[in-house]
């Protein structure tokens, strides 16, 4: 049988950001069927949709560029997969993109977000003696739950920094993909932990994934 990958993009955001890894996979799976597309599916005693997402997103984070892979059986225009699509999909999940893959899932490295504090003028001064450590150090357990200490400080980008009058917002660029995958939870976690040690008590308001980008730089396409 002939079949063709396609790799969508989608959002994820509003109540939908609480939806676990696996329950989105679920919920692909179940609009997908509604939508009748031609896609490919496992052999074996239990078939299945066959769905790749080269990313996996954390509970909680908003993101606007969510990539997901199918293999299709037959030729549809992507803008129809696209509005079949999001016709059965619920609120807060909306495909935003339909194409044909130019990269691999090797090609990852970099993932970008936009991460808001508050309060934030408290977050705005806690922030520059934060990232001017010599180290940033976490605590990171190994399969074997062995515990390790880590600087994480080499491999976080800040690219900008916004203050309103409500939120102190960062925008940063962290290792992603099969060689280094740096949790943006990891980096503000961090942060509150030194804001806390100095006195002061910040929250995390919201995270959210804005960019995937390949090892070179280019967006993941």
């Amino acid at each position: 049988m002939n079949k063709t990958t396609v790799r969508m993009t989608f959002e994820k955001s509003g109540r939908a950001i609480y939806t676990s890894h696996l329950d989105v996979v679920r919920t692909m799976q179940r609009a997908i069927k509604r939508a009748k597309l031609p896609v490919w599916y496992t052999e074996g005693y239990n078939p299945k949709i066959y769905l790749n997402f080269p990313l996996a997103l954390s509970l909680g984070v908003e993101s606007s560029c969510e990539p997901m892979e199918m293999a299709v059986v037959e030729d549809m225009p992507l803008e129809e997969m696209t509005r079949r699509l999001n016709g059965t999909l619920p609120d807060g999940m909306r495909i935003l993109d339909c194409r044909y893959p130019k990269n691999t899932n090797k090609d990852i490295g970099f993932a970008e977000y936009e991460i808001a504090f508050s309060p934030a003028h408290a977050a705005a001064e806690a922030f520059d003696p934060f990232v001017a450590q010599e180290k940033i150090e976490i605590k990171k357990f190994t399969k074997k739950k062995t515990e390790l200490i880590v600087d994480i400080k080499p491999y976080a980008m800040v690219l900008e920094k916004d203050l309103s009058d409500s939120l102190f917002s960062i925008y940063i660029r962290l290792p992603a993909g099969n060689n280094m995958n740096l949790n943006a939870g990891v980096f503000s976690g961090a942060f509150l932990s030194f804001a806390e040690s100095s006195g002061k008590k910040l929250s995390c308001i919201c995270t959210k994934r804005t960019k995937i980008l390949c090892k070179n730089g280019d967006i993941f396409a």
